[in-house]
C-alpha cells in the first residue's frame, strides 16, 4: 500500500504554470470522480490554491507506479504535456508525504509562514473529497491527524503572531490607537493597490465612513462606491481633512501633497482629537515633519516595512520548533499506519486461535450434559478471556515489529509458525 503526494507549488514553479494546472473550485467533484475512475480504488483529495496544486493519494500499487498514475491524470485532465511541468512536479510517498502535508496545513510551507488562510483551504478540500466518497480509512486518519498538529502548533508557538502584510500591520496600528475603529472615518488619497488594500481591511474591521479623493472624481467614486463612502477632489482636501480619523495617502504625485499646516488647521477644528496617517506613497505624499505635531501618528512605507518584518522574523524564529511537532505527528501517524500492514495476520491468527476454542469448547460442553445455562455461560466466558490474554502479548508485539525494516519476514515468520493462510 502506498500513500503519496504529486503537485507543484511557488517553491517549485512559477505563476504561469500554477495557473495552468490549477483545478477550479467547481471542477474538483469532477477531476476526483475522473481519477478515481483512472486509479480504480484510490482515496484521494485535491487542494488547490493560488500558490499550489496538489492530489494526496492512497492505493494498494507501489509508490512510483502511483505517482506515475498520478502524473498521467495531471497531463490529461489539463490537457498538457507532462514534459511541459516534470521538473516542477514533486513526488513524495510515506513519510515524506505525511510530514509535506502537516507542514502545508500548518503553514509552515506558505508564501507567508505562519499565515491562517491555508488551514481552512486543506481542509475544504478534504470535506469536498469526503463528500464525494473519494477518501478512504488512510487518507480520513492522514487529514484528520493534520488538522490536530496544525491547531497543536498555532496553540502552543507563536508562527502566527504579528501582521507581516502591509496593509494588515498599519490596520493593527491604527486599532492600538483607536482601540474600536467602529464610527471611525477614514479617507484614502489617491487609488494605488496597497492603498486599496489597506482600505478593504480597515473597512473589515469596522470603520464608519469612506472618504476617496482623486485628481479624477470618477475614480474617486469607483473606488469609494463598494465601500458606500463619498467621493471628493483632489484640490479640496484641506476642506475635509479634519474629518478623517486615519489617512491612507497612496498617490503618484512628484512631491508633497500635505504639510504640516494642513494637519494643524485640521487638528484645531477636531479639538485635536488623534489623527493616524499612513503614507505608503513612493515618493511620500506627507511632509515627514507632520510626525513632530502632537497627537499626530504617522507611519511611512519604511516604517510598516519595519515592523512587518520583525514580526517575519519572530515567526521564523517559532519555525524549529513547529517542526519538531511536525516530525512528532507525522511518527505517530506512520507507526498507526504501520500497524495496518499487521491487522490481516493478526485477525487471522485471532480467528484460529478462537476456532481452536469453540471445537475444545463444545467437546467439553458435549461432556457435562447435566450443566445448566449459567455454568455453561461462565464456561464459555473463562476460555474466551484465556484466548484473549494468550493473544495480547504476540498482538502488542507484532504491532511493535511492523516498524522494522524486515516488517514482512517478521509476519510470513508468524503464518508460518500458526499456520495462517498466506491470502489472509
Amino acid at each position: 500500500m502506498s500513500l503519496v503526494v504529486a503537485g507543484l507549488s511557488h517553491h517549485t514553479s512559477d505563476l504561469a504554470l500554477r495557473e495552468r494546472l490549477a483545478f477550479p473550485e467547481e471542477a474538483v467533484p469532477k477531476a476526483l470522480m475522473e481519477l478515481r475512475r483512472d486509479i480504480d480504488g484510490a482515496g484521494a483529495v485535491i487542494l488547490s490554491t493560488c500558490n499550489r496544486s496538489e492530489i494526496y493519494a492512497h492505493h494498494e500499487m507501489d509508490p512510483k507506479a502511483l505517482l506515475a498514475a498520478l502524473r498521467a491524470f495531471l497531463a490529461r485532465w489539463h490537457g498538457l504535456p507532462d514534459a511541459r511541468f516534470a521538473s516542477a512536479l514533486y513526488g513524495l510517498s510515506g513519510r515524506e508525504a505525511v510530514g509535506h502535508l502537516f507542514r502545508v496545513a500548518s503553514s509552515l510551507d506558505s508564501l507567508v509562514v505562519g499565515e491562517g488562510q491555508i488551514l481552512g483551504q486543506v481542509h475544504d478540500a478534504y470535506q469536498v473529497a469526503h463528500a464525494e466518497q473519494a477518501t478512504d480509512k488512510v487518507i480520513n486518519a492522514l487529514f484528520q491527524k493534520a488538522f490536530s498538529v496544525a491547531k497543536k502548533i498555532r496553540d502552543q508557538s507563536n508562527i502566527g503572531a504579528g501582521k507581516v502584510s502591509i496593509s494588515s500591520v498599519a490596520v493593527d496600528l491604527a486599532v492600538s490607537i483607536f482601540m474600536d475603529l467602529a464610527g471611525k472615518t477614514v479617507m484614502v488619497i489617491g487609488s494605488g493597490e496597497m492603498g486599496e488594500l489597506t482600505l478593504r481591511s480597515l473597512v473589515s474591521r469596522g470603520v464608519g465612513h469612506v472618504i476617496v479623493a482623486n485628481r479624477s472624481l470618477e475614480n474617486a467614486r469607483f473606488l469609494a462606491a463598494p465601500n458606500d463612502g463619498e467621493a471628493i477632489a483632489l484640490d479640496t482636501i484641506d476642506e475635509h481633512l479634519h474629518r478623517a480619523d486615519i489617512v491612507i495617502s497612496s498617490t503618484a504625485a512628484p512631491g508633497i501633497l500635505l504639510h504640516a499646516d494642513h494637519f494643524q488647521r485640521a487638528l484645531r477644528r477636531r479639538n485635536s482629537e488623534p489623527m493616524f496617517v499612513i503614507d505608503i506613497a513612493v515618493p511620500r505624499d506627507i511632509d515627514p515633519a507632520v510626525n513632530a505635531i502632537d497627537n499626530v501618528y504617522l507611519y511611512d512605507l519604511d516604517d510598516l516595512q519595519e515592523v512587518a518584518g520583525r514580526n517575519m522574523e519572530a515567526r521564523r524564529a517559532e519555525v524549529d520548533r513547529c517542526l519538531l511537532m511536525v516530525d512528532d505527528g507525522a511518527e505517530q501517524f506512520v507507526k498507526w499506519l504501520d500497524s495496518l500492514a499487521a491487522e490481516p495476520t493478526i485477525k487471522s491468527l485471532s480467528a484460529g486461535l478462537h476456532a481452536i476454542r469453540e471445537r475444545e469448547l463444545a467437546k467439553t460442553l458435549d461432556a457435562l450434559p447435566g450443566a445448566d445455562a449459567k455454568t455453561r455461560a461462565e464456561i464459555e466466558y473463562l476460555t474466551k478471556r484465556i484466548v484473549n490474554n494468550i493473544l495480547q502479548q504476540p498482538m502488542t508485539q507484532l504491532k511493535h515489529e511492523v516498524h522494522r525494516d524486515d516488517s514482512g519476514s517478521v509476519l510470513q515468520l508468524v503464518k508460518r509458525l500458526f499456520g495462517l493462510k498466506e491470502s489472509t
